[in-house]
């Protein structure tokens, strides 16, 4: 799974916060991140709330995030290099100072960069996978991708070059095998319904028994 580094300028507003949270939790859905996203919705509202809180309402901001070996890693830039995250031991009756102790007990790491313009608050998430381009789903979704890329590959012209299948021509990959695995059930005298009504039976029991494990 390729997981390319985005970014999202914005202006530092209150109402800004809930969107973010949304695109988050959208494009780690789309990176297969399930495990990570709340913690992950959570550091960047905090990260973007302290911009508001201490540099000021109106601050241009850019939210850049991106995965680093097997971490998530989330970026938030702004141009006041002299207003840096403070980590504050804040008692629980305290109104302030709570935004950065929480981003420390949630993240693996995290830290500020001084650039010449503007500086860069991050943190890290462990997503749990083994590698950078490493898959959720277990097992199964492992021995798939295996499977799809021998079938795909099969499938290019002898001139093409083979490559790692992207996700809508692993999708197609995908549909032509579970066709031609109908074929080759019906051909040995099986039913072709009962085998995808079992097939789906067997899928939904162990999508709810562990819907996000990750395997690298």
């Amino acid at each position: 799974m390729s997981r390319k580094p985005w970014d999202l300028a914005f202006t530092a507003e209150p109402e800004e916060v809930a969107a973010l949270r949304r695109i988050m939790r959208l494009h780690l859905g789309v990176w297969g991140l399930h495990d990570v996203t709340d913690e992950a919705q959570l550091c960047v509202s905090e990260l973007v709330s302290n911009v508001i809180a201490h540099v000021g309402l109106g601050t241009p901001v850019t939210l850049a995030v991106s995965v680093r070996g097997t971490y998530l890693r989330i970026e938030v830039h702004d141009p006041d290099t002299r207003a840096l995250p403070t980590l504050l031991d804040a008692g629980s009756d305290s109104e302030g100072g709570r935004g950065m102790a929480l981003v420390d007990a949630i993240a693996d790491r995290w830290g500020v960069q001084l650039c010449a313009d503007r500086k860069v608050t991050w943190c890290e998430l462990a997503t749990g996978l083994s590698s950078t381009n490493g898959h959720c789903g277990g097992a199964r979704v492992m021995r798939a991708e295996a499977m799809l890329g021998l079938y795909g590959a099969a499938q290019l012209p002898r001139t093409a070059t083979p490559s790692t299948l992207s996700l809508a021509v692993a999708e197609e990959a995908a549909i032509d095998v579970i066709a031609d695995l109908l074929h080759w059930l019906r051909a040995h005298g099986c039913d072709p319904e009962d085998a995808l009504d079992r097939a789906q039976t067997h899928f939904e029991a162990e999508a709810m028994e562990d819907p996000w494990r990750c395997l690298g």
